[in-house]
């Protein structure tokens, strides 16, 4: 009788064990990196699924600050001063977040507040760099949020809408 208690116990824990795992895997964590020169760029984020949601527009709405993934704020680090769109922008870590627009033109933020949670405390008086960027239409479905770091740009994909950034050393 003792070793049936132990099994269940064991299976109850392992089924809740499993359960939690799968309620972290909704939005997995990722990391983009590249080089830019002798700069290292590595981009920290959660990557949520579209799941048959429209996302720009609704779920993200448009001309207000967004995170730039789920859960926390990203992270946009750079190990040695670079360019953004032709803007200097210091070596470090940033609180990375999004204005999406439908004018062709969204807006990318840096701020000095790396760990926050989404953009529920964000303030703009932290921001260090703001630099408008082309967005546009994806032609195809990106299913997940992700992030691309190019030796001269990074990019950001997710459903049918991406934006870019120059960058330099």
């Amino acid at each position: 009788m003792n070793l049936k208690k132990n099994l269940l116990a064991f299976a109850l824990l392992a089924f809740v064990g499993f359960a939690a795992n799968a309620q972290e895997k909704a939005s997995p964590a990722k990391t983009a990196e590249g080089m830019v020169g002798d700069a290292k760029i590595t981009i920290n984020y959660s990557s949520p699924a579209v799941k048959g949601r429209t996302i720009w527009g609704d779920l993200v709405p448009m001309g207000e600050v967004w995170r730039a993934g789920a859960n926390e704020a990203t992270t946009f680090t750079t190990t040695k001063d670079i360019t953004v769109q032709g803007q200097k922008l210091p070596a470090g870590t940033y609180g990375f977040f999004i204005i999406p627009s439908e004018t062709g033109q969204s807006t990318f933020i840096f701020n000095k507040v790396s760990k926050q949670w989404g953009a529920f405390d964000y303030d703009s008086s932290e921001d260090v760099l703001r630099v408008d960027v082309p967005s546009g239409e994806n032609s195809t479905l990106e299913e997940r949020l992700v992030y691309e770091v190019k030796p001269e740009s990074f990019e950001i994909r997710w459903e049918y809408g991406k934006a870019s950034a120059k960058l330099g050393s």
